[in-house]
């Protein structure tokens, strides 16, 4: 009876822990779900930061301080950028936590300086080291939460895809094509190019992206209206050359941004100087130089006008009496090669025969090396970095050697001193004792 009755009275006790547990839980749960995607940033702290970042599949999180000038001006930008974000079909949350209150979570994170981003994929960060201006901030973005390779099975998915994929990134589509034959690409192009793969699609679409056979690999660049179609072989180091080849268009306008893509790459720059590159000529001209890059794949082709970009034109020594357009090819360093007698485009004789000439020129290894301008070519880093930076480094310059001057005056001037005091030291009266007149510890020069 006794054991009974202990059994007995056991047992509300042990539902009573039950319900504790569930009812536990069920807060927990609570707790974990108190976020939606409405397009705001979130204002983590230590209490809901782990909740939040198990809450979805792929969190933008920026660890900042509240004096930090960077991450004020950083603030609107993502402000901006999260109701966009949050509508993408797998949406990418935007958050942010002071770093310098919550310092064990900034710790943990390894966060050493503000503002660091950080994109939280299933739980798993990320740095994010990407451009953080609202419309560039997002298409990088959305490439990190795309699938490496995506599968398209009808003509509708195919149009959704290159309409998602948008017009900064090159879209390479396989059609009658495998994935597992991407799979490596996607990887490693994944911040720089989408990949699919057509598994189904209609003669339309065909006609629409100019192929007339399948398999074969299409490269759109969207922005420059150009695509290029790759029929095999579909193995061993040609594939990757066409993808590689094709990460920008047949003929490149330089720009900041550009300019990073190009000199990234292995191939030598063939570069045309124009005056102006919205000029009729200019745009006639261009067209000819894509049917010449289209025949000389192992070369790049670029293009930049001196009204558009003075300071980089000028540093291959543009001025007012260089006859252009003006053609040069350059390695991306200090140095670049003119051809002898092809410099320059004369208007008055066929541009695709020169251009033919030029190349076939330094082919055969007829050119001038020449060196970038000195003065000029601090225009140029200018224009890559911005004058903010420019001056900041000026600044510090400045800075260090205002300070070194200091240090070294308060060196003569406790040199005076010193030798003041062993002057006072030598004219002391007669009167005075011995041990007043030796050195105390402090008086001695280092």
């Amino acid at each position: 009876m006794a054991t009974t009755k202990h059994h007995t009275e056991a047992v509300p006790w042990m539902v009573i822990l039950l319900l504790a547990r569930v009812f536990s839980s069920g807060v927990g749960a609570v707790a974990a779900l108190p976020f939606t995607v409405d397009g705001t940033v979130i204002e983590l702290n230590d209490s809901n930061f782990d909740s939040a970042i198990a809450s979805f599949d792929h969190i933008l999180v920026d660890f900042y301080a509240p004096w930090c000038g960077h991450c004020k001006r950083l603030s609107p930008v993502l402000d901006a950028a999260a109701p966009v974000l949050a509508k993408l079909n797998q949406p990418i949350v935007i958050a942010k936590l002071d770093a310098d209150k919550y310092r064990k979570l900034a710790s943990k994170y390894e966060i050493d300086g503000f503002p660091t981003l950080k994109l939280f994929v299933h739980g798993v960060p990320t740095e994010y080291t990407g451009p953080r201006k609202v419309d560039v901030l997002i298409r990088f973005l959305k490439k990190y939460v795309a699938p490496d390779v995506s599968v398209l099975n009808s003509d509708s998915s195919i149009n959704n895809f290159i309409d998602e994929a948008g017009k900064h990134f090159p879209i390479f589509i396989g059609f009658g094509l495998d994935e597992s034959l991407f799979v490596e690409f996607g990887k490693k192009y994944k911040k720089k190019s989408w990949f699919a793969v057509a598994k189904d699609f209609s003669e339309e679409v065909m006609v629409t992206y100019d192929f007339d056979k399948s398999p074969a690999l299409v490269a759109i660049h969207p922005s420059y209206n150009e695509q290029s179609v790759f029929y095999g072989p579909f193995e061993g180091l040609s594939l990757e050359e066409f993808i590689r080849q094709n990460q920008f268009p047949l003929v490149v306008p330089i720009r900041s941004d550009t300019l990073k893509l190009v000199n990234n790459d292995e191939r030598k720059i063939v570069l045309t100087i124009v005056d102006d590159e919205l000029d009729e000529n200019s745009l006639v001209l261009f067209k000819i130089l894509r049917s010449a890059a289209a025949a000389n794949r192992d070369l790049v082709f670029g293009y930049v006008g001196i009204k558009q970009w003075e300071d980089f034109a000028d540093t291959f020594d543009v001025n007012k009496h260089t006859k252009l357009p003006m053609m040069l090819v350059w390695g991306g360093n200090d140095e670049y090669h003119l051809v002898e007698g092809s410099q320059s485009l004369d208007d008055s004789e066929d541009k695709g025969s020169q251009i033919s000439r030029f190349l076939k020129g330094y082919r055969e290894g007829r050119t001038i090396k020449k060196e970038i301008s000195g003065p000029s070519f601090m225009g140029f880093i200018n224009s890559l970095f911005g004058m903010k930076t420019v001056y900041l480094i000026i600044f510090l310059v400045a800075s260090l050697f205002l300070f070194q001057k200091l240090a070294k005056q308060g060196d003569e001037v406790h040199y005076t001193r010193q030798k003041q005091t062993e002057t006072e030291h030598v004219n002391v009266p007669s009167s005075v004792s011995t041990s007043q007149q030796d050195y105390k510890p402090g008086d001695k020069e280092e």
